[in-house]
């Protein structure tokens, strides 16, 4: 962090948006500033959290005070920072004129300027620490995801499955369902971000499971499809068989420093040319770690390379409307001989009962 403030030419830097404190820090709470200067950092939050943070962050100077933001402003002026940066994506209005309120009564002449997504940038590339983490939260998920599906799906609800799916994630230790799980069957599977409902799950539907687990803070994220009760259709395999050639183009094509947009275009060629261009509407992935969704985006209207040590998803699909869809997921580590694949429940066209 300090070596990005440099290469900007600014003093400090306020860090506000709660997930970037974490990182940074590793205290996890609901109200937490971080103040980084070229030789000091200062913790901000208010007593709920004070002895949280100390443990978190030992070496860091711990301040008390409930409105963390404009304290740790007021501190910058008295240390000096004359350009200090603030997470523009992230501060409201009203925390701005807050800001500004509190350096006019220490420094007038102090600058905010944007840091942008600084921290964001940095969140991209995981240590072996957090890798360990993500590969966790990837197994978790695989081995609810064998319960269920060895159990009786057919004639349960969409809503029933999804809780049984987060129930199994929790007993194996995951912190929280990584978001809100998708389960979607038959002409739901259409919808790309379906809400389980109480439909029930019938003979020869699609279903589509889109899910995660949250370990140590960091999430993993896989979606795999099935049929039930019969044998499929031959339109299912077919589209099916295409999200799937997709798909390992689109995992095949992650490498260090290849643009995402040349990964999105490597798994939606397949499907364009197959004829089903129209029916691929969304990216084709994201990156994955404290968040559900981080950069990078991988998507056409992405942009950059991918870094090594980048856990991203890969996430193709075809969705006819009123009919069925398909969406196979993994999430993978960008690696330099190839990708570490961290979701590995079989991608297997698989009957469920």
């Amino acid at each position: 962090m300090r070596s990005t403030l440099a290469a900007a030419e600014q003093d400090a830097a306020l860090i506000t948006d709660l997930v970037n404190v974490r990182y940074l820090t590793g205290l996890a709470s609901s109200n937490a500033a971080l103040l980084v200067t070229a030789d000091a950092a200062l913790l901000a939050t208010d007593t709920r959290y004070a002895v949280a943070a100390g443990a978190a962050a030992p070496d860091v100077e711990l301040v008390v005070e409930r409105a963390v933001a404009a304290e740790l402003a007021r501190r910058a002026a008295a240390l000096g920072v004359r350009r200090l940066a603030f997470e523009s994506h992230q501060v409201t209005v009203d925390l701005h004129t807050a800001l500004h309120t509190a350096l006019r009564g220490e420094c007038p002449d102090i600058d905010l300027v944007s840091v942008a997504r600084a921290v964001e940038m940095l969140r991209m590339v995981k240590d072996e620490v957090e890798l360990a983490a993500l590969r966790q939260a990837a197994a978790i998920a695989d081995a609810a995801l064998a319960d269920v599906v060895d159990g009786l799906v057919l004639g349960r609800t969409e809503r029933h499955v999804a809780r049984e799916l987060e129930r199994r994630m929790l007993e194996s230790g995951a912190e929280a369902a990584a978001f809100e799980t998708i389960v979607a069957a038959g002409p739901n599977s259409a919808i790309p971000h379906h809400r389980p409902t109480d439909r029930r799950i019938l003979q020869g539907d699609l279903l589509k499971i889109d899910f995660g687990a949250r370990f140590d803070g960091y999430h993993s994220d896989m979606t795999r499809t099935f049929v039930v009760g019969a044998n499929p259709a031959d339109w299912q395999v077919e589209i099916y068989d295409l999200v799937f050639a997709a798909q390992r183009a689109g995992r095949e094509a992650l490498a260090p420093g290849v643009e995402v947009t040349a990964v999105d275009a490597a798994a939606r060629t397949v499907i364009t040319e197959a004829g089903h261009g129209e029916h691929f509407g969304h990216g084709l992935g994201h990156g994955v770690g404290l968040q559900i969704h981080e950069a990078p985006l991988i998507a056409a209207t992405g942009a950059g390379t991918l870094p090594a040590g980048c856990p991203v998803t890969v996430e193709p699909g075809v969705y006819l409307p009123g009919q069925g869809g398909v969406r196979i997921e993994d999430t993978l580590v960008v690696g330099i001989d190839g990708p570490e694949l961290l979701t590995l429940s079989t991608k297997e066209l698989l009957v469920l009962d």
